[in-house]
């Protein structure tokens, strides 16, 4: 199936998530924050990537537009348990910014796969 890189700070749902992807077929990689992740894909291009947006170093926004920069066409899911202003804010932002899909946390496992399916064929 695909490659997919999930960047998230939270290790406990990094390991939710890549299981419930694996389930699926998809081959996983992993990083906790958006410089790891920069280093992560170089060494493996990735069909999806699945990021939060709230992450210590670098976060989901600036993690999406340096991806964008260096893998225009790579599909992009921005996650966010929001912060101060809310979830939303941070989700849109991710849209203007070129995530293809974006999840408020809490999500459930199936909306995860669902969106992965969705990004991976181009649907919404």
């Amino acid at each position: 199936m695909a490659c997919i890189l999930i960047i998230d700070d939270e290790e406990d749902l990094r390991r939710i998530m890549r299981d419930a992807l694996e389930r699926q077929g998809h081959v996983v990689v992993e990083a906790g924050n958006g410089a790891e992740a920069l280093d992560v894909i170089a060494q493996h291009p990735a069909d999806l990537i699945v990021t939060d947006i709230m992450m210590p170093d670098m976060d989901g926004i600036e993690t999406i537009i340096a991806l964008r920069r260096g893998n225009p066409d790579v599909r992009i899911i921005a996650i966010s348990g929001g912060g101060r202003v809310g979830n939303t804010d941070y989700l849109s932002l991710a849209e203007k910014f070129g995530a293809t899909h974006v999840l408020a946390k809490p999500f459930r496992r199936q909306q995860l796969v669902d969106a992965v399916q969705a990004s991976l064929t181009g649907g919404t």
